[in-house]
């Protein structure tokens, strides 16, 4: 045992610390993280609860937005008074108006469209008050959420929300971005 323990705390002592260009260097020093696996990972709660939570803002980045609940719980909390901004691929805007109709008239609700190109906006993310990221496979859809195999992680964590606004800033400000709805 007295071995084992003297090993392990040689190895952790003699660990390589990432080289200072590595991508690992940027990570947060801190990220409370739950991960959650489908199907049947009750996706669609998790996403309820993290939208319901929000007491400022919401930067959504969907590839698919078709799950009337979701955008239903986004428009609750936009007539709350959180500000909530949803980018999606310029390829799904045909599966997606349903659900984008639902809210595109909402106040204090933000839509826009990448331009079709043959590049995918594949994100399946939001940002709830610049505190906690929800990330992961599982597109914003019945199917997603409910049926296939995909991952849902949820990351409490200021840096990890930075780096996904500052993405997020740059899909929002691309000039050939449509706007969707009233504003």
């Amino acid at each position: 045992m007295k071995g084992s323990v003297i090993a392990t705390a040689a190895a952790l002592a003699v660990a390589p610390t990432p080289p200072a260009n590595s991508p690992f260097t940027q990570e947060p020093s801190y990220a409370a993280v739950r991960v959650f696996y489908g199907p049947h990972g009750d996706f669609e709660s998790v996403d309820r609860r993290l939208i319901a939570s929000a007491r400022k803002s919401i930067d959504m980045a969907a590839y698919v937005l078709t799950d009337q609940a979701l955008t239903s719980a986004l428009g609750q909390a936009a007539m709350r008074g959180v500000q909530v901004r949803v980018y999606i691929d310029g390829e799904e805007s045909g599966r997606a108006s349903g659900a984008i109709d639902q809210i595109s008239a909402t106040p204090n609700v933000q839509l826009r469209r990448k331009a079709k190109s043959r590049d995918l906006m594949h994100l399946k993310s939001y940002a709830v008050d610049g505190r906690v990221l929800r990330t992961g496979s599982a597109n914003f859809s019945v199917s997603g959420e409910e049926y296939q195999d995909n991952d849902l992680v949820v990351i409490e964590s200021p840096q990890a929300v930075g780096k996904f606004r500052d993405m997020f800033e740059r899909l929002w400000a691309r000039g050939d971005n449509q706007r969707i709805g009233a504003r």
